[in-house]
């Protein structure tokens, strides 16, 4: 396992084709237009160009994301071809995506609907800063509008539950732009340090969601492969 000198990313697998990383939480998977630090993308790049590994078709291609401010198991293809195949089959090539949340229990006057395992089906719209939510019954945007949604489906399970925070383990059906961040929080179960959706507290001085598994058919060997990198313990102390 090798890690880099930026923000501690964790290089967990490599081979011709594919590289699986550990991203830590604040840090970009991929670029976006005018920026111009660090992301997941350029720092693995910068990994295997000091290897001697890069060229303009063997580099690091994106094929999924995770939140700047979310940690955890993502994985680049290593050549265009490869990132082509990944993506038009990753329905059914990922065969499991699990991911952990320490979330605040809902205020004595706030509902409680969530069983201990189940499936949220709200669907996301976005806001005027590009944040996704669940619009409430009715709630128009600034012109009066309705909002435009999507379909988003978020399995979830709480794994342990304390006084004041619940742990969850959950998989996404549908992969949306924070789905499962805006899915808790409409269910009155806001992610610590998640202030877009309303969390009042942020012990940890990061958002507390993690991508904990990630288990696929390799694009070429067709080996099924696993990568688990566990949550910070702290969270399960904080219960």
């Amino acid at each position: 396992m090798k890690k880099s000198q930026h923000n501690k990313l964790e290089i967990l697998y490599k081979d011709k084709w594919i590289v699986v990383i550990n991203k830590p939480a604040g840090l970009l998977s991929v670029s976006f237009s005018g920026h111009k630090g660090h992301t997941a993308q350029s720092i693995v790049e910068e990994i295997l160009r000091k290897q001697g590994l890069v060229n303009t078709k063997h580099k690091p291609f994106s094929v999924h994301r995770l939140d700047r401010d979310t940690s955890g198991v993502m994985m680049f293809a290593l050549s265009m071809p490869i990132q082509n195949q990944i993506m038009n089959n990753w329905q059914t090539m990922v065969t499991e995506r699990l991911y952990v949340a320490l979330s605040k229990n809902p205020y004595k006057n706030q509902k409680d609907d969530l069983q201990d395992s189940g499936t949220i089906d709200d669907e996301l719209a976005k806001n005027a800063y590009n944040v996704g939510f669940v619009p409430k019954k009715n709630q128009n945007d600034k012109n009066g509008k309705k909002f435009s949604t999507i379909k988003a489906i978020t399995h979830y399970k709480k794994i342990k539950k304390g006084k004041s925070h619940t742990l969850f383990e959950l998989s996404l059906e549908t992969g949306k732009k924070n789905q499962i961040r805006a899915h808790l929080q409409f269910h009155n179960y806001p992610i610590v340090g998640d202030f877009d959706h309303n969390s009042k507290e942020n012990p940890f001085n990061r958002l507390c969601l993690h991508a904990k598994t990630l288990e696929f058919i390799h694009p070429v060997t067709k080996e099924k492969m696993r990568f688990d990198v566990p949550a910070p313990k702290e969270w399960e102390a904080l219960l």
